[in-house]
């Protein structure tokens, strides 16, 4: 009996690499023994994205889709085909033909090998641009400094998932996922090998500069409450440095000195309304993850599918 895997790849505006990575997914598991499914997520898509797909559909018995019913995201997508699947392996994977198929070998050699998760990180081209690669490296120094968790720099959504850990994969139902994390977070058997990243071959990314930074909020937010412990530090630091000025006002008391200098008065009242606000900041993040965790909203809504 061979083994059950499925390629789930999240699809949003890519009609210009449909055929394509369909067709480089074949030639990689043309030489392998797994009965495979190539599991398209149209993620909203506003251009012929679910057109290219079905007829894929068609000519393919193995090509299947799931139709969510407008854009929720890349990891939400992710999550939709996670729980359409029951297949013994997952490979999840991104569209834009960036994350190479011919490493899926590479990917199934090393669970053969007993692993149960095998992860990837990106090498990136020299042609990456220097803010993205600081602000990346940046992320994920954070992450790991502080959080219980350590994620390799340039971890990708590309990776494979076996046995146990896809039940408990699926079993997470936290509104902000961030797969980058849980998949680390769950343990078991792990091996994360590196690839260099490809151009992507057609249309633009999906990931701006904003949604990168809402992205690794998000994703820090998801593992570490010390933000909020340093927060109250930073309270107390600056209380306990207030008390140093009792002194000065006695002295100008008995002194009858005159104090002058508005402008700098109003300069700490500044800075100290500033550090409270973003000290609420901290806090506010924190509690609008509770609020849109307590509606308990569905992550994706599908509208079509040929499961």
């Amino acid at each position: 009996m061979h083994t059950k895997l499925d390629i789930i790849l999240p699809a949003h505006n890519e009609e210009g690499n449909i055929h394509l990575i369909y067709e480089q997914l074949v030639n990689a598991l043309a030489s392998t023994n797994y009965q495979y499914t190539i599991l398209f997520v149209d993620d909203g898509s506003t251009d012929k994205s679910l057109e290219h797909i079905k007829e894929l559909a068609k000519k393919d018995n193995k090509v299947k889709y799931i139709e969510l019913s407008r854009n929720f995201g890349h990891q939400n997508a992710l999550k939709a085909g996670l729980d359409a699947s029951i297949a013994d392996i997952i490979i999840m994977m991104d569209c834009d033909l960036q994350h190479p198929p011919h490493l899926i070998n590479e990917l199934l050699r090393n669970h053969e090998l007993g692993y149960e998760i095998v992860r990837t990180h990106r090498v990136d081209h020299e042609e990456t641009g220097y803010l993205k690669t600081k602000t990346s490296t940046l992320f994920y120094n954070l992450v790991n400094k502080f959080s219980d968790i350590s994620i390799e720099e340039g971890s990708a959504d590309f990776r494979l998932i076996s046995g146990g850990a896809i039940t408990y994969l699926k079993s997470f139902n936290e509104f902000d996922l961030f797969y980058r994390g849980l998949v680390k977070w769950i343990g078991f058997k792990q091996i994360s090998i590196e690839y260099k990243a490809e151009k992507r071959y057609s249309g633009v990314t999906k990931y701006t500069y904003n949604k990168m930074l809402s992205f690794g909020v998000k994703g820090f937010t998801s593992f570490s409450t010390k933000p909020l412990y340093f927060a109250a530090y930073l309270g107390l630091f600056f209380a306990s440095m207030s008390l140093l000025y009792i002194p000065y006002i006695i002295y100008t008391f008995y002194m009858g000195t005159e104090v002058h200098g508005w402008a700098s008065v109003i300069a700490t009242v500044a800075f100290f309304g500033g550090l409270n606000l973003m000290i609420l900041g901290i806090i506010g993040f924190y509690i609008s993850k509770l609020f849109i965790q307590s509606k308990n909203r569905p992550h994706y809504i599908i509208k079509a599918s040929n499961l």
